[in-house]
């Protein structure tokens, strides 16, 4: 049997998780391939999760933290420079998900941890979770990926993770949290090459055969046409959020010129309705409010630039658009 070893030298998720995809559908189904890598700050949040349920969306864009979206299910993590990930692609005949876990324990004890299987997914350290994984199969090949703790920064995982409260009646999964620990915790020495050799050599031992490491760049994208296809499609706005499931939000207000009670049902990322209950004397206002909102993205600056050009049309409005506009976008801060 085969054995390919891809290592990644990029930290942009998008690429990455393209590269995960790449594997999956284009690479060798009758290889061992394992695949190494690890993100920049970055939320990851499962194939049918609500990005704003799960995440701070503001703080991540002020903070200059990547949202992306995978193709497997399940809940939202956060990943930084602190975790290394690896991907396993095996043919479908042959694939043992032991085996997998085997080689990530193997290479811990190389490093001087004790770590063992707990459940299905995940990997532990006497009752500290250090890992989560996920699997996905095909007719031919099966794969498995997850990620290992290794000096993550715990601090940021709640400051992205744990949104404000909102009237969100949403569609699809939401996250469970778990007691973790990082590696480092276990061995201060540990870091994200030292356990990436400690997994390679894991991976040799296991199968009785070594490869050379093939390192990827972002060189590998003009290199590999298919490669690009998914970092394009891992980085569109479209699949990160328009994949959202339906959701409606539910929002409430008293302004000087009148109460504004507003339901937004939002259909993948667009609003789909709008309907709003008002005191305002103004009922044009109210409807004009609707018609602009209807088929617009839920994205802060599709709605205020929609808004502005509502204001440049209805002077005799401008300052109830304005402070519309400005309430709605706050209200979109989670």
């Amino acid at each position: 049997m085969k054995l390919r070893i891809l290592k990644s030298a990029v930290t942009n998720p998008w690429f990455n998780l393209a590269t995960e995809d790449w594997i999956f559908n284009t690479l060798d189904p009758e290889s061992h391939t394992l695949f190494l890598w690890r993100n920049s700050e970055t939320v990851v949040i499962g194939r049918s999760q609500n990005p704003w349920v799960e995440c701070k969306i503001d703080k991540m864009e002020a903070d200059d933290v990547f949202l992306a979206r995978r193709q497997s299910g399940g809940g939202a993590v956060f990943h930084d420079l602190g975790n290394t990930n690896f991907t396993f692609l095996s043919p479908k005949a042959d694939y043992d998900q032991d085996a997998n876990f085997t080689i990530i324990v193997n290479a811990l004890k190389k490093l001087g941890i004790d770590a063992e299987k707990s459940g299905r997914n995940d990997m532990q350290v006497g009752d500290k979770k250090i890992s989560g994984s996920a699997f996905k199969h095909a007719s031919d090949r099966s794969f498995h990926h997850g990620t290992l703790l290794v000096n993550a920064n715990m601090q940021k995982l709640g400051d992205y993770l744990n949104p404000h409260p909102l009237k969100l009646k949403a569609k699809g999964i939401k996250s469970v949290r778990a007691r973790v620990a990082n590696l480092v915790e276990f061995n201060d020495a540990i870091n994200h090459e030292t356990l990436s050799e400690a997994i390679i050599e894991a991976f040799y031992e296991y199968y009785g055969e070594t490869a050379p490491v093939e390192q990827l760049d972002e060189a590998s994208l003009a290199k590999q046409p298919a490669l690009n296809a998914y970092y394009q499609q891992m980085a569109d706005w479209d699949w990160r959020f328009g994949k959202t499931p339906e959701f409606s939000h539910h929002i409430e207000t008293r302004f000087e010129w009148g109460i504004m009670d507003v339901h937004m049902d939002v259909k993948q990322a667009v609003i789909s309705e709008v309907v709003i209950f008002s005191d305002a004397l103004n009922v044009e206002l109210i409807d004009l409010l609707k018609e602009t909102l209807t088929g617009v993205k839920y994205n802060k600056k599709e709605i205020q630039d929609a808004l502005a050009e509502l204001a440049k049309t209805q002077l005799e409005l401008v300052a109830q658009i304005n402070d519309f506009e400005g309430w709605l976008v706050g209200e979109m801060n989670a």
